[in-house]
């Protein structure tokens, strides 16, 4: 198998040779392996996460890298830091799709604790279609729900009698 990674991915593996983790043998003992990965970068933090094991389970939300990096760069210098501090330089979450977090403290939460929860809505702008008729228009989605999902949500409350003065989604 052959990969060729971006220069970004590449800064993941840089000091690799340093000696900056330890290595185990890989499964048949025939080379060896970083026991973690060390990174140029929060990568996780950066990117996010989402996945199941045994017993647990994790749903990290991508950030911004230059807040990240400028949040490690100020913990660094500062190692009192407090959550607050912090806060100034990570707000919250970046989410790739858009779509407006409603309040901090979940995130707070999640920050303090490592466990907490926000909500999104998406961004909807109101457009006339004809000189009758105005049509809502979602510019923005909550980060992992896709456009398939929200009309079938709708749907569902128009043929429920919860919302009415749908004549068509698309």
């Amino acid at each position: 198998t052959e990969a060729r990674l971006q220069p970004a991915a590449l800064a993941m593996t840089d000091d690799l040779d340093e000696d900056v983790v330890d290595f185990v043998p890989n499964y048949d003992n025939s080379l060896t392996q970083p026991e973690v990965l060390p990174a140029a970068f929060p990568n996780l933090l950066v990117n996010g996460s989402s996945g199941i094991a045994v017993g647990m389970a994790t749903n990290m939300a991508p950030h911004n890298l230059i807040e990240i990096v400028g949040a490690a760069r100020h913990l660094l210098e500062h190692p009192e830091a407090s959550l607050d501090d912090l806060m100034s330089f990570v707000p919250g979450p970046d989410l790739p799709t858009g779509g407006t977090i409603i309040g901090l403290e979940g995130i707070r939460d999640a920050y303090a604790i490592g466990r907490g929860a926000f909500k999104t809505r998406a961004k909807v702008t109101v457009e006339p279609i004809t000189a009758r008729k105005t049509g809502l228009v979602v510019t923005e989605l909550p980060y992992l729900i896709g456009t398939e999902r929200v009309i079938e949500k709708i749907k569902d409350g128009v043929n429920a009698k919860r919302i009415n003065g749908i004549s068509d989604v698309t």
